[in-house]
């Protein structure tokens, strides 16, 4: 940063830059702007106000320019004793997709936390992945879903404080209390859990042809008895998340569903696994996807989800589902890129659930737009849901 102008790529003549710019320029701008850049959503339509805004605690306006142009702005305000609002972010769209969010981000991030903020909170449609994976991938956690006047929003929060990010962990039920987080929530806290002592399982004979991942890596399709029975052998070594313990086995029987399932090897061992099954008769459920620790942080889900899915779309699946702990965005942000959109939150046996889902079908991609707000039902999807076109 250099005499506050934030400098976004592009050389210094003709780049990217932002920089403050008063809360009334920044709303002369959405008045002039916001029909061209937020125009292909929906949002109600409500009458005049009846009562008077409230006022504004501190503000954070910046200006998003190309050479001289303003092309776009972000806005926050204070929430409360703790929270900065990130309000209102908007580019131009022949400017989008550049990666000027990203790049801008951390700066306004950076602001935030020098001025002596703990929690930073934004909503979005929730299948505005665009804006959706940057924030993840700055640490943003989700939070929840909520209808409001423009669709469907996905809340979201980043903590600068370090105990209480790890507390959303708990929250979730990604990862147990221990220490400090514990005593904060009021929670006994945990034992680390005891390392396990890992023997190398060979790699079972494939049923198929195995798939390269790169770098010695290979994906490897299996029956289902001899993954489970892997799994059974490795689990203990590769979840640290809370799960109920049911006290006893379950009174019904299972459904029979087909399951595709796959094993992860590297130098003939098994480091890891794929499974999935039938969810109905359009759709598939990816059950169950995990690494050897010391497998992690090589980029190898992000390799293993287009054979996985390209293996479902040719069973004739139109529709994938999965579930992750809602602060698991290390499998979150690869299954937005590969376009699944978030769907739901739910709490079941493993905590606090984020519902992912992806469309091979550009119908039922732009159902899930136009559900949250971000797209007007138009052609197709609008003559499927029975929605005459607005002339």
């Amino acid at each position: 940063m250099d005499g506050g102008v934030i400098d976004l790529g592009g050389g210094s003549n003709n780049g990217y830059s932002a920089r403050p710019i008063s809360v009334q320029t920044y709303r002369d701008a959405c008045a002039r702007l916001e029909g061209q850049i937020f125009g292909s959503g929906s949002l109600y339509a409500f009458g005049p106000a009846v009562k008077a805004p409230p006022p504004l605690g501190e503000t954070f306006a910046w200006g998003i320019y190309a050479a001289a142009e303003l092309i776009g702005w972000s806005f926050a305000y204070q929430q409360d004793e703790r929270t900065v609002y990130m309000a209102d972010t908007g580019i131009l769209p022949k400017h989008q997709g550049r990666g000027l969010y990203a790049r801008l981000l951390p700066h306004l991030l950076g602001t935030f936390r020098a001025a002596g903020y703990t929690l930073v909170q934004s909503h979005h449609r929730a299948t505005n992945n665009a804006v959706i994976i940057p924030k993840l991938r700055a640490g943003f956690f989700i939070q929840g879903l909520n209808l409001y006047e423009g669709g469907l929003n996905v809340a979201l929060t980043l903590s600068l404080d370090d105990n209480y990010r790890e507390a959303m962990h708990v929250r979730s039920g990604f990862q147990a209390a221990r220490g400090e987080v514990a005593r904060r929530l009021g929670l006994p806290s945990s034992p680390h859990a005891e390392s396990v002592s890992l023997k190398a399982v060979p790699m079972p004979e494939a049923q198929g042809d195995d798939i390269d991942l790169g770098d010695g890596y290979f994906l490897r399709p299996v029956a289902y008895d001899i993954y489970y029975e892997i799994y059974t052998q490795l689990e203990e070594a590769v979840y640290s998340s809370v799960s109920l313990d049911w006290p006893t086995s379950a009174r019904v029987e299972p459904l029979e569903y087909p399951h595709y399932t796959w094993l992860i090897g590297h130098q003939n061992e098994v480091v890891g696994w794929h499974s999935s099954r039938q969810w109905d008769a359009r759709t598939a459920y990816m059950v169950n996807t995990a690494l050897l620790p010391a497998h992690r942080g090589r980029g190898l889900y992000s390799r293993v989800l287009p054979p996985v899915l390209g293996a479902l779309q040719a069973q004739g699946y139109e529709v994938v589902r999965s579930h992750h702990h809602a602060t698991n965005n290390a499998v979150l942000v690869p299954k937005l890129r590969a376009g699944f959109r978030l769907q739901g939150i739910q709490v079941d046996d493993h905590g606090v659930m984020a519902v992912l889902m992806l469309s091979f079908d550009g119908l039922y991609r732009d159902y899930m737009d136009v559900r949250s707000g971000l797209k007007q039902p138009t052609g197709a999807v609008a003559r499927a849901l029975g929605i005459k076109q607005m002339p």
